[in-house]
């Protein structure tokens, strides 16, 4: 079944003293086009997202965020730094000695300057981090392809009632078609007695320009590919591939066969439902862009 290319997907989870949070989101384009953003730190994870994301999904422009918190993690020490202590301590012993100040120097009032304790994280490990990540990322793109999976169901409901109209509008021409040979061979019958005031038209000449007319205006071959086409549209909604490209080539199929029964057919009944066609063709053509 098709899937829309729009979507949006989030997972969560906490994995060796780290949360990892992975969002996904997309929008329509013509190609596969990923974006991963994360904390600079976490820059050599971007590979990996991509590729886990490419997977995934065949077509349509991706933002991946990725952010790691592990604030929480043992791995988090404060570290005294003692000699950036003890020149502060000197600094203001000598400012209390030279300007006569009282020394009420402590501990908590020296520990709030910059540097004193400074906070450091073990440094992670790559391989573990970037799968931990990838797993994530997994979960995040399943909740990011059902959503687009829904979508998709609402997007073939629509498409496929139009394809059906789109039918039964093409029978209705097949059923015109045929009328229109004889209906012109009376009216050319009528215009030359009306011209030969009431003489009897030559019936060979007749059956020659009608033969003609016939000729000229000929669509069984347009409705023939239509009807084809039609069901091919049917066949690639239902598939589980990505179709999208597919789509967008059989929709301007459709419409040109449609634009060729338009300009063939010398009559005002099967003008009409060509726009009605097209006008169907423009509003699944408008989907089609959406479909992966």
């Amino acid at each position: 079944m098709i899937k829309s290319m729009t979507g949006y997907g989030r997972a969560v989870e906490e994995l060796h003293g780290r949360t990892i949070t992975v969002e996904v989101k997309s929008v329509n384009h013509r190609y596969f086009d990923c974006t991963v953003k994360s904390a600079r730190m976490y820059s050599f994870l971007e590979d990996a997202v991509k590729k886990t994301a490419q997977a995934c999904v065949s077509r349509g422009k991706l933002d991946v965020y990725v952010s790691v918190d592990d604030s929480h993690s043992d791995d988090v020490q404060v570290v005294f730094n003692e000699h950036i202590f003890e020149a502060y301590y000197r600094s203001m012993k000598e400012m209390a000695e030279r300007y006569s100040l009282r020394d009420d120097i402590s501990v908590t009032s020296l520990g709030r300057y910059p540097e004193v304790f400074s906070i450091e994280k073990k440094e992670a490990d790559a391989d573990e981090l970037r799968a931990d990540v990838i797993t994530v990322t997994q979960k995040a793109l399943l909740d990011f392809g059902a959503m687009r999976a829904r979508e998709g169901e609402r997007m073939y409901d629509d498409i496929s009632s139009r394809g059906k109209e789109i039918d039964r509008m093409v029978d209705e021409i097949a059923a015109r078609a045929p009328q229109l040979v004889e209906e012109y061979r009376e009216r050319i019958t009528q215009r030359i007695r009306e011209i030969l005031d009431g003489v009897q038209p030559d019936e060979g000449r007749l059956l020659t320009e009608a033969a003609l007319f016939a000729d000229r205006t000929a669509i069984d071959e347009e409705l023939v590919r239509l009807k084809s086409h039609l069901a091919q549209l049917e066949d690639m909604l239902r598939d589980d591939v990505p179709v999208g490209r597919k789509l967008d080539f059989l929709v301007q199929e459709l419409n040109r066969e449609t634009n060729t029964i338009g300009s063939k057919a010398n009559d005002l009944e099967i003008t009409r439902t060509v726009v009605d066609i097209k006008a169907e063709i423009e509003k699944i053509r408008e989907q089609v862009q959406n479909i992966e």
